[in-house]
């Protein structure tokens, strides 16, 4: 099956399970699709965002519903992409701080988180707190996110040039660390507020 074929079937499962089955909450309406459409809830999050952009369903408050604990939804399923970008993060900061460049080779370990935290981490995560829930091809994601990255490395550098600390590797590293971090989960918030407490209906 091509990935239009995919997503068409999809799309039109959605609109089914809405009107046959009447879920009450978004989260409900995940769970009901993922016995046929096994992937990751944060991917048929995008499916249900989609439609609702091209006006087929629509995200409407819900006043009976009991909207998920931002705690609980922090350590769902759902937030697997934040613990990961923060666990790379604090690794590289940890394999910096600890490996000398003259420990060979595991210094290529350093070189590889290093390169990941450059070149992607940042971009990735203010392209996450930008776009929160909006499907983006994962090429289009990819370049966005080491462009921006690239971005925000050479502003990075440019502000620290400017203060006492100066462009050298500890201060760069929290200053990366930190924007991810912040991004990260400014990402994560919105994702949750766009969803908490949402009932879906199929556009009249």
């Amino acid at each position: 099956m091509s990935k239009k074929q995919f997503e068409t079937s999809i799309d039109q499962y959605i609109m089914d399970v809405i009107r046959k089955d009447n879920p009450k909450t978004v989260e409900e309406l995940v769970k009901l699709l993922q016995p046929k459409y096994p992937v990751s809830e944060q991917k048929i999050l995008e499916y249900i965002l989609r439609l609702q952009d091209q006006g087929k369903i629509v995200l409407e408050e819900h006043s009976a519903s009991s909207p998920p604990l931002l705690k609980n939804y922090i350590f769902s399923t759902k937030a697997n992409w934040y613990w990961t970008a923060i666990a790379v993060a604090v690794a590289t900061m940890a394999f910096v701080f600890t490996i000398p460049e003259d420990a060979y080779p595991f210094v290529y370990v350093r070189y590889v988180f290093g390169s990941i935290f450059i070149l992607f981490l940042p971009g990735y995560s203010l392209i996450k707190a930008l776009f929160p829930t909006k499907e983006l091809d994962n090429i289009e994601r990819t370049a966005l996110s080491i462009g921006m990255s690239l971005a925000l490395v050479a502003i990075t550098g440019l502000l620290l040039s400017c203060t006492p600390w100066g462009i050298r590797v500890v201060p760069i590293t929290l200053s990366l660390l930190g924007l991810t971090v912040v991004f990260s989960t400014t990402a994560l918030l919105r994702e949750y507020n766009l969803t908490k407490g949402k009932r879906a209906y199929l556009e009249p």
